[in-house]
C-alpha cells in the first residue's frame, strides 16, 4: 500500500484528504505543522507528500525545500486556499500546485499519476 504524507494545519481539511485518500487505497499519516511533517518524512518514509502552505511556524514552502534536500525523488504536492503562491518560485521545486477545493478530484488525480494505487 503507497503511503501518503498529509501536512495541514487545518484540522477538518486533514480529516477529509484523509477519509477520502483512504478510500482510494492509501495509507495516510498525517502532520499538524511543518516540524511535525519533516520529523515524519524522515521516519515514515511516504511515497508522496500532499503539502499546505500557509502554516504557522515553518510555512509549506520552507517545509517542501528541506525534503527536498532530504530525499528529492518522493513527489511533493502543494496544496493551498492560496492560488497566488502558484507564483512563488519556491513553489515550483513541487511536483503539482492545487488549489484547496469542496471537491478533491484534482487532488486524486494528480497522487494517481505520481504514484498509483
Amino acid at each position: 500500500m503507497k503511503k501518503i504524507l498529509l501536512v495541514d494545519d487545518e484540522e477538518n481539511i486533514r480529516f477529509i484528504y484523509e477519509e477520502e485518500l483512504k478510500e482510494e487505497g492509501y495509507e495516510i499519516i498525517s502532520a499538524a505543522n511543518g516540524m511535525e511533517a519533516l520529523e515524519l518524512f524522515k521516519e515514515e518514509k511516504p511515497d508522496l507528500v500532499v503539502l499546505d502552505i500557509q502554516m504557522p511556524g515553518l510555512n509549506g514552502i520552507e517545509v517542501l525545500r528541506r525534503m527536498k534536500t532530504l530525499d528529492p525523488s518522493v513527489p511533493v504536492i502543494l496544496s493551498s486556499a492560496y492560488p497566488e503562491f502558484k507564483q512563488d518560485l519556491g513553489a515550483w521545486a513541487s511536483e503539482e500546485y492545487i488549489v484547496k477545493s469542496s471537491d478533491i478530484q484534482q487532488l486524486k488525480d494528480a497522487v494517481q499519476r505520481f504514484i498509483g494505487k
